[in-house]
């Protein structure tokens, strides 16, 4: 029996996982010792849910201040931006060895399947998680129908 794995290596290539093995990337051998180097970009993380009235929306994003977060509403489409500043503390005699803190813009689009009311829209940041409530417009979501 054969095992079929789906893959697209275009995509592996944009993310720069760090955990992903690039000497095994055959085409462009000389490349890899490059991107090993290369800074990541971390990714917000999403969990949604729905219920009848609400979306849910839970986002990772560590290490920023709740100043520092924008959250746009158009239709149904949501879009997280954040930004992570790096604060500027030298110490006398210290040089900085090595870093994999990220610094810079972080942003994130999805879209739902209703349009949302922006203006009951909810969104609260504890702990590294922002956490949004989404209340769904009256309008009937796009429904199915059967070709004859």
């Amino acid at each position: 029996m054969v095992n079929i794995i789906r893959t697209d290596p275009v995509q592996e290539l944009t993310r720069f996982d760090p955990f992903w093995n690039l000497d095994s990337f055959v085409p462009f051998p000389r490349m890899s010792r490059w991107m090993k180097d290369m800074p990541t970009e971390p990714v917000i993380k999403l969990d949604v849910t729905e219920d009848d009235k609400f979306y849910h929306v839970k986002a990772d994003i560590p290490g920023v201040k709740k100043e520092d977060i924008r959250v746009e509403i158009e239709g149904n489409q949501v879009s997280l931006t954040a930004e992570v500043k790096r604060e500027t503390e030298e110490k006398k005699g210290e040089v900085l060895v090595h870093s994999e803190r990220f610094y810079g813009k972080q942003f994130r689009t999805f879209t739902l399947g209703q349009d949302i009311d922006r203006t009951k829209a909810e969104a609260k940041f504890l702990d590294g998680v922002l956490d949004l409530v989404l209340p769904k417009t009256g309008v009937t979501p796009a429904q199915r129908i059967t070709v004859q």
